[in-house]
């Protein structure tokens, strides 16, 4: 086997994860107006699409567990954005739904994904053909993830 293929500039996984954290950066300067930070604004996107979700729903949507969801979720709550319920029938059943000031501020956030697409330097089409290869290898390194060894 090669060095090569031990270099940094070599690996996939290492080009993603600058990449992520490249929008970040953009994402924090862009998020600034709303007050709200990337994660944030994923919980307020799924919420926006789909209304009222519990907890576990938001965190299959966005690939995150609810130790991860729950601080969230607080100052989501604490911001005024959103609303977390407890089931009346299992109290560790909780669904979160916007508040009209989250639901309000979803016109503010229009302008973000226009904003993000422009920093990138592609064009719609690129930009859809990147998201279509991200798309396929995140199922293929899922279902690798999954086989036995």
């Amino acid at each position: 086997m090669s060095t090569e293929y031990l270099r940094l500039d070599q690996q996939i996984c290492f080009a993603l994860h600058a990449a992520s954290r490249a929008f970040g950066g953009v994402y924090r300067a862009v998020l600034r107006d709303l007050g709200l930070t990337y994660p944030q604004y994923l919980v307020m996107l799924v919420l926006w699409e789909h209304g009222e979700l519990s907890v576990g729903r938001i965190g299959e949507h966005l690939r995150l567990d609810s130790g991860t969801l729950s601080p969230l979720l607080k100052r989501l709550e604490a911001g005024g954005l959103v609303r977390r319920t407890r089931g009346t029938e299992d109290e560790r059943s909780v669904t979160v739904r916007p508040t009209a000031a989250g639901l309000a501020l979803r016109e503010r956030a229009e302008r973000v994904p226009p904003l993000v697409a422009g920093a990138t330097g592609l064009d719609d089409a690129d930009l859809a053909r990147l998201r279509a290869d991200l798309t396929r290898l995140t199922a293929a390194l899922d279902a690798a993830a999954t086989r036995p060894r």
